[in-house]
């Protein structure tokens, strides 16, 4: 493995030799012709009774099968599209992966199927020996059955948006893969640069450059404003009809099904979240106090302190704290050793990546990858950890059936946050580690903290506030800058510098114009908090904690987020006072934070 500064690249052999290779070509070929035998069997088939019951199971089976090929297939193809991001032409090539979309009325018609079943023939039908690994998720379907429109339209409904809400989907994606911008530097030097490179800039300890890439960033975003806007209301607008015409009352019903969670989950989390607002804003105001301002930009946020401990490191340097900091996690830690081994993780600085950081995996190889850009900061190092501990996720579900693996963004999370928790409390914990490099990690981790807690909350009151309006008719540009400046103030409060707002957010979060379900912000400061619990505990409880919390990630696909917490952990999710708990070690760091602030600030006067 190199461990050259610019990191390393990845090796996709798992998922097929070469792209569109013969062994490619014949994988899609049978992959497409059981989607079509499956779908018209399906499609012929009369609902669940006992008369069809055998039928059904083997097209459940079958249909599940297919549904982890798929996966495979569209995996590779992700990483693919991540490292060719500028390559339109390629692109094109990797999109057209033989006309797989047609998956989507199996799943209609396995929703028709349980429509109008009893309770009591359908709790039996799940007993079977080869469905009960996957009852959760049939369960689930049942659910979704009652909220269907007719067959015919849910099917029209999948074409539609496959080539009308997906087309705008792939048209932001586009533009914004594309999107570059011109950085003015403090010294009046001009650069063109792809827009992932500006978010690096905003996040480094030079406030100079990182207000001058903001700019930059700001102008490129309103280039392409009024189409991000059209796709943003065609999306949220498709959404809300569809909602309509299948009786789904509230906008907030499919994401919280999504996340597996109830509405008095999420209610008693925010109420927890409000109530500590104030822990969040202090860490910016310190930040700013030390600096000698009112508060800070919401651009640089989770910007560090001091420039000396923020970069260069080598990529052998991060790679080797976090293995360091896994230690503690010895099952994690010789996971890591073989992920870096077989090199499953794409770090490189090559030209052409998007920008961002995701982890995918596939069952039909069980394996994972990670990708991520790696910049040599020490930022890099809390997304290796995070990227990983949805890797490590992803590796406790091996054995387990491919549709008992739907786990909920909200598990997905914690797994990631708990993840970088370990990282934080590894590195300053650490006697090898210098006191500056500490604080630095405090300072990183208590940044991400706050965007956690604030950035994240104010993501979900603007949406919330969008989805409203589009209720009415579509958004203009200049009332979706409104919203969102308007809940980044409400949010952030006195800890947001006058005039700090980020008004084009709203366009440079690609979370807002996902492909599945809204609302994919809240998750980010559920999985903060849980993962905040989870850790206390681990702290309390050691190695004997580590068992538990594995039951815990390999059960996440096979019931609710609730029942999982109160089973495994004895968490009342439900309870504001968790939540509140959860805060504990947060407004300890933060008092931590504040003493070496004020010892840094004495220092630097004498």
């Amino acid at each position: 493995m190199s461990t050259k500064k610019q990191g390393v690249t990845w090796d996709l052999s798992g998922y097929f030799s070469q792209f569109n290779g013969p062994e490619m070509t014949a994988f899609k070929n049978r992959l497409s012709a059981d989607i079509v035998q499956i779908q018209d069997k399906a499609a012929g088939l009369d609902v669940l009774s006992e008369k069809t019951a055998d039928e059904w199971e083997k097209l459940i089976l079958s249909g599940e099968d297919c549904a982890a090929r798929l996966r495979h297939l569209s995996s590779y193809v992700g990483c693919l599209e991540a490292v060719n991001a500028n390559d339109v032409e390629y692109l094109d090539k990797i999109k057209n992966t033989g006309g797989l979309c047609g998956f989507s009325g199996f799943e209609v018609d396995l929703r028709r199927a349980f429509t109008g079943v009893s309770g009591k023939f359908f709790k039996t039908f799940l007993k079977r020996q080869s469905l009960a690994p996957i009852a959760y998720f049939l369960r689930r379907v049942r659910v979704q059955a009652g909220f269907a429109m007719p067959p015919a339209e849910e099917k029209l409904a999948g074409d539609l948006g496959y080539f009308g809400q997906n087309s705008w989907i792939s048209l932001y994606e586009k533009l914004s893969g594309r999107l570059v911008f011109e950085m003015v530097w403090p010294d009046g030097r001009k650069e063109t640069m792809r827009i992932g490179r500006g978010g690096y800039l905003m996040s480094g300890a030079d406030r100079k450059v990182g207000k001058a890439a903001f700019e930059g960033v700001s102008r490129a975003w309103a280039s392409i404003e009024d189409v991000c806007a059209a796709a943003l209301n065609a999306i949220a607008g498709t959404r809300l009809m569809l909602d309509k015409h299948r009786g789904v009352a509230d906008f907030m019903d499919g994401p919280l099904f999504g996340a597996g969670i109830s509405r008095q989950t999420l209610d008693a989390m925010y109420q927890a979240v409000h109530d500590n607002l104030g822990t969040a804003r202090e860490i910016l105001l310190s930040k700013a106090r030390f600096l000698g301002r009112a508060g800070v930009c919401l651009y640089e946020r989770e910007a560090p302190l001091e420039q000396k401990y923020n970069a260069p490191y080598t990529w052998e340097g991060v790679s080797n704290m976090v293995s360091a900091a896994f230690s503690v996690y010895p099952a994690l830690s010789r996971y890591y050793n073989r992920f870096l081994k077989s090199r499953w993780l794409e770090s490189s600085g090559r030209g052409g990546k998007r920008s961002g950081a995701f982890c995918t995996s596939t069952s039909v190889s069980n394996e994972e990858r990670v990708f991520m850009l790696f910049n040599g900061t020490l930022r890099d190092v809390g997304t290796l950890a995070h990227e990983m501990g949805h890797a490590w996720h992803a590796h406790c579900l091996h054995g387990t059936r491919f549709w008992a693996r739907k786990d909920p963004v909200t598990i997905a999370e914690t797994a990631a946050i708990f993840a970088e928790r370990i990282l934080a409390d590894g590195i300053i914990s650490d006697k090898n580690i210098s006191a500056g490099e500490k604080f630095a990690m405090l300072d990183a981790d208590l940044g991400s903290a706050a965007s956690f807690i604030l950035d994240i909350t104010a993501r979900f009151e603007f949406e919330k506030s969008f989805y409203l309006e589009r209720m009415s008719g579509e958004v203009s540009v200049a009332r979706l800058k409104e919203l969102m400046t308007g809940t980044q103030r409400r949010i952030y409060g006195d800890a947001l510098e006058p005039g700090g707002e980020d008004p084009m957010l709203w366009a440079s979060k690609r979370h807002y114009y996902g492909l599945y379900v809204p609302f994919y912000n809240f998750p980010y400061a559920f999985g903060y908090l849980f993962a905040s619990a989870l850790f206390a505990r681990f702290k309390e409880e050691g190695a004997a904690f580590l068992p538990k919390y594995e039951a815990f990630l390999r059960l996440s696909g096979s019931d609710t987020v609730e029942r999982l917490a109160r089973r495994c952990f004895g968490f009342d999710l439900g309870d504001p006072a968790f939540w509140t708990a959860s805060f504990t070690g947060l407004k300890a760091s933060v008092a931590q934070y504040k003493k070496l602030l004020a010892a840094k600030a004495l220092s630097a006067k004498r």
